[in-house]
């Protein structure tokens, strides 16, 4: 009897020790995982960001902004959007969803809702208040997204310890890559007030470090003189400053350097001014500075996300286009705060303990005015003559221009009730309104839903096209136009094209975990999410259909 409780108390010990051994090896384990991941990821969207901006001035950046990213980091030289359209939302959306409008559903900044009857904003939430402001501007939230980010994606992996801060000048340049579950999303309310305001969908108050901010004298400071910032004569990379393609600032009268912002502000909307010229680039730096401080962002074992876009350059580029002065000097500056902000997380986070990645929501078309004046195909788009020519067709056509309910963002959605009502076959009238609208100027090609949802497309314009398609949400029949043409002034430039100018955007990684090098291989931004998941040993979102890029990963 003894001999037996000796061999059964001798099991239990060496079963308690094996136990023993392999809680400390899942514990190291974990610990292992945890200290082999970055203290925090920061993604960066440049918004309007061209690639060959990188390459076009380089001349001009130093040695720690975008040259570091490039030099110690991985360099993805033929990464794209693989959908259209090519808008701040959806692509916002997609950088941080790895996926495409067609999953998650911001089909475009604005978009005829088929089953709300009007027009939402891809960040409008009625159901919401407005925080640091008495004004709608803060009636925002992400629930308009349909999948996850991949920061909501380390919440869950953390046990929501992880914390995630989204921070733009635009509200859908901070919700939209912040995602669902993030602690807060801080935009610029400019006007008479200058300040970030965030949404009751994040939480009721403003933190003390932000009022704190906001109280300062930072974005006042800013109404100074806009100059370059090297002699103007050096910027050889660019256009004339005085051409006839640029719009400029109300109570100026050539859009020409330098810029008094003081004089300026009150006829361009106060604070606003600030948001199209490249202090706002560096305002925004200076509250991602506050944010990482006042959250204490990076400063334990687990993965903190920080979302960071910078607006300013998409203002700048509809306002002075391409090839302007502004812009060129928009990005030297821009390049001397993200040397400014790495140096912080030097200090702050620690030399290599932080990753970062920098890209783009959409690129932009030269102005076609310019473009027109060295003799390249470009025009602009009348779209009220199309209109009527489209009005006069349906009520010949049909009996009543009824049948259409909306025509925007390049689709026309139908009133299903009136086809019902007439007895209209819906594929014969897709097919009827496709044989119109191709006979247009400058209608370069016309599709279908019938089309995008039983055709599957690998390749060209099309498969762009069903990839920017969300059965629910787009419209009924979808159009494309010439190379190079669009609707809007002949000053200034804009986007949403599936061609390259619009397409092409840089894709740096840098820091923690990353490779140092560079690939002409394609790459496509829905690939970011799921890397950065892989990176983190997360799991991908949860609509993501990009592929990690493992060649960037060390």
């Amino acid at each position: 009897m003894k001999q037996n409780t000796f061999i059964i108390l001798l099991c239990f010990a060496i079963l308690s020790c094996n136990a023993q051994k392999n809680f400390s090896s899942t514990n190291n384990q974990t610990r292992l995982t945890q200290s082999n991941s970055p203290k925090l990821v920061v993604g960066i969207v440049v918004d309007q960001m061209r690639y060959d901006y990188l390459t076009r001035f380089d001349s001009k950046f130093g040695e720690g902004g975008f040259k570091r990213m490039m030099r110690e980091g991985f360099n993805c030289k033929n990464n794209h959007f693989n959908y259209v359209p090519t808008y701040t939302g959806p692509g916002h959306a997609s950088v941080f969803t790895g996926t495409t409008p067609k999953y998650h559903g911001v089909i475009s900044n604005n978009w005829y809702s088929k089953t709300e009857k009007k027009v939402v904003y891809c960040a409008g939430d009625e159901n919401v208040k407005s925080i640091g402001t008495e004004s709608d501007a803060g009636k925002m939230s992400p629930h308009r997204m349909l999948t996850t980010s991949f920061a909501d994606e380390n919440k869950l992996f953390t046990q929501m310890r992880g914390k995630t801060i989204g921070i733009a000048i635009k509200d859908r340049g901070a919700i939209l890559p912040a995602g669902h579950t993030a602690d807060a999303a801080y935009w610029f309310y400019g006007k008479d007030k200058g300040h970030f305001i965030t949404s009751s969908f994040y939480r009721n108050d403003l933190p003390k470090w932000v009022n704190q901010f906001n109280d300062s004298d930072t974005a006042e400071s800013y109404f100074k003189v806009w100059d370059t910032h090297y002699d103007i004569k050096s910027y050889t990379e660019s256009g004339s400053d005085d051409n006839n393609f640029e719009g400029g600032f109300k109570g100026k009268e050539k859009a020409t350097f330098p810029y008094d912002l003081a004089k300026l502000k009150d006829k361009n909307g106060g604070f606003d001014l600030l948001k199209a010229t490249a202090y706002g680039n560096s305002l925004t730096t200076e509250f991602a500075i506050a944010s990482v401080k006042g959250e204490a962002l990076g400063k334990d074992s687990t993965t903190d996300i920080l979302t960071l876009s910078y607006s300013s350059t998409d203002y700048v580029g509809h306002n002075f286009g391409v090839n302007s002065k502004e812009v060129e000097d928009t990005y030297v500056r821009l390049d001397k705060d993200l040397e400014r902000f790495f140096e912080f997380l030097d200090t702050e986070v620690g030399v290599g303990e932080y990753t970062v990645f920098l890209t783009a929501d959409h690129g932009a078309v030269n102005v076609p005015s310019y473009l027109q004046s060295v003799k390249i195909p470009a025009g602009y788009l009348d779209y009220n003559s199309r209109k009527k020519k489209f009005t006069a067709f349906l009520e010949e056509k049909y009996g009543t221009k009824d049948v259409v309910e909306n025509v925007s963002n390049n689709q026309i959605f139908f009133n299903k009730t009136k086809l019902k009502e007439l007895n209209l076959n819906l594929h014969q009238v897709e097919q009827d309104l496709v044989d119109e609208q191709i006979s247009y100027p400058n209608i370069a090609k016309v599709y279908t839903a019938t089309t995008m949802n039983s055709t599957n497309f690998s390749t060209g314009i099309e498969a762009l096209l069903q990839n920017g398609f969300n059965q629910k949400r787009s419209g009924d029949v979808i159009i494309l136009d010439d190379i190079a043409h669009i609707a809007y002034s002949r000053t200034g430039s804009t986007h949403g094209s599936g061609l390259n100018y619009d397409t092409h955007v840089p894709l740096l990684f840098f820091g923690k975990g990353i490779k140092q090098g560079e690939t002409l291989q394609k790459t496509v931004i829905p690939d970011i999410a799921p890397t950065i998941s892989a990176l983190l040993g997360i799991s991908f979102p949860n609509g993501a259909t990009g592929t990690p890029l493992g060649f960037v990963l060390d």
